[in-house]
């Protein structure tokens, strides 16, 4: 097979960046020129997979204390505003890059604008790196976003919108904005996790690869040791925490465990200058190592340390901080390899840690779900995927008979409510037929959402269990 030159465009965050790397280390041990658009904070670890690094930095806008205040909030409007403002910056020198490097395909993050625009503005075959679940229209469900969350995507639509229309004169054409990050079933995707972790991997087409989780590490887990190891992080975004670290360290520091908490940069602001002798703390470990000892991981939810958590057989508390985090809580749930913590509390933190020791069944669903993980294709069968694009698709697309048996189930829906009008308005008066119409429109949705599952199931011969 020919040998391809490729171009990886992600944004500036490890959680995506992360499980890029691997992939990006065996496309080039396998002869393939790599050349990775990032940023100077990724620099080493882009070096150390023998690709090319190109510095972004210069296109970062310079940001008011409002935005920055969003985005370390992890406001949606605000991430997507600051993306269409990046790719405008890049516009002109990508132009140049894409005519002097002439990339065969382009691996891009799902939510990094710039990779994706350009590739079809371009036509570069496009293949997408999806950090987290691949989200439709039925996986989406397993996002739950907060009233607060809901009020920032909808009063954020008009300044969304207007950003889009600066994107036209330099012939990037976007509908809207959810075009951009939902994953669809005709574009090229790698998804790292497995059909089995999946939410509804049955609606995706064959243009998806579930290689499983995209790590350098050999190691397997090793789980024998005098005590159990409890593992603490928040991730690399949102783990300015100070209250709930002091509250593990509360919780644990009686128990006959050993405790390692990773808390980022800024250590002397989180966690207190003296520790109990059974726990240690550190800015920064390696995760991979430390989880293949763990017995209880409490995390944040972020779907590259639920995965490497499950990838070495570690059992979870969770204390997800975003709706994306639920999401990947809400799934390790539904297998039993973790639980969600209920009260951040002392007392809660403890019960939760107690419960996960004192349950074997706990670590025998995470040793399964590890077993799966290394089942899967990985780099390997990730980097064949990408030199193979793109795919023609040979299989069914149960996403678009779905939409096509749902919109009949809507069209009977409403039909029926047309037809409880007239008695309604021949036995009471027709000015309260208007009455009709609101109930209808008000229970459209859970209704259509009931029987969305109900023809999910049917189509696909499935029972629905592991999508409640």
């Amino acid at each position: 097979m020919k040998l391809k030159k490729i171009a990886f465009f992600c944004i500036p965050a490890h959680g995506h960046t992360n499980p890029m790397l691997p992939v990006a280390a065996e496309l080039v041990r396998r002869g393939n020129i790599v050349r990775f658009y990032s940023f100077d904070e990724f620099e080493t670890k882009i070096k150390a997979t023998n690709a090319e690094f190109v510095s972004c930095d210069r296109f970062l806008p310079e940001l008011t204390k409002q935005e920055e205040a969003g985005l370390k909030k992890v406001s949606s409007t605000e991430m997507t505003i600051q993306d269409i403002r990046i790719t405008l910056n890049m516009d002109s020198f990508l132009s140049e890059e894409f005519a002097a490097f002439q990339p065969d395909v382009v691996y891009t993050d799902a939510v990094c604008f710039w990779g994706k625009l350009n590739a079809w503005k371009h036509k570069v075959p496009l293949v997408v790196s999806v950090s987290t679940f691949a989200f439709n229209q039925l996986s989406s469900q397993y996002m739950k976003n907060s009233p607060k969350e809901m009020a920032d995507m909808i009063f954020g639509l008009p300044r969304i919108s207007k950003e889009l229309e600066k994107l036209k004169p330099f012939g990037y054409h976007v509908n809207n904005a959810l075009s951009l990050v939902q994953n669809d079933n005709s574009t090229d995707s790698v998804v790292y996790t497995s059909k089995f972790f999946q939410p509804y991997a049955e609606s995706f087409s064959d243009h998806y690869a579930f290689v499983g989780p995209s790590v350098f590490s050999k190691a397997r887990p090793q789980k024998t040791k005098e005590r159990p190891l409890i593992y603490i992080s928040m991730g690399t975004v949102v783990n300015d925490l100070p209250d709930f670290y002091r509250k593990c360290i509360e919780a644990l520091k009686d128990l006959k465990v050993d405790v390692i908490i990773s808390c980022g940069q800024n250590m002397e602001k989180k966690i207190p200058d003296k520790l109990p002798d059974n726990i240690k703390a550190y800015p920064y470990v390696d995760q991979l190592d430390i989880l293949s000892k763990a017995d209880v991981f409490i995390t944040h939810c972020g779907m590259n340390s639920v995965s490497e958590s499950l990838y070495m057989a570690a059992p979870m508390v969770l204390y997800p901080q975003t709706n994306e985090q639920a999401a990947v809580a809400r799934r390790v749930t539904e297998i039993n390899t973790g639980i969600l913590l209920q009260t951040d509390t002392v007392a809660g933190i403890k019960a939760a840690v107690e419960e996960i020791l004192g349950n074997a069944s706990y670590a025998q669903n995470a040793e399964a779900c590890s077993k799966d993980f290394r089942n899967c294709p990985g780099t390997a069968g990730a980097a064949e995927f990408i030199e193979n694009a793109p795919h023609p698709s040979a299989g069914r697309d149960l996403l678009a008979e779905l939409h096509i048996q749902s919109g009949k189930a809507q069209g009977i829906y409403w039909a029926i409510a047309a037809i409880l009008m007239i008695p309604v308005g021949l036995l009471i008066g027709w000015r309260f037929v208007w009455m009709i119409g609101v109930a209808a429109g008000v229970l459209s949705y859970p209704i259509g959402q009931i029987m969305q599952r109900k023809i999910y199931q049917k189509i696909t011969g499935t029972l629905g269990e592991n999508h409640a």
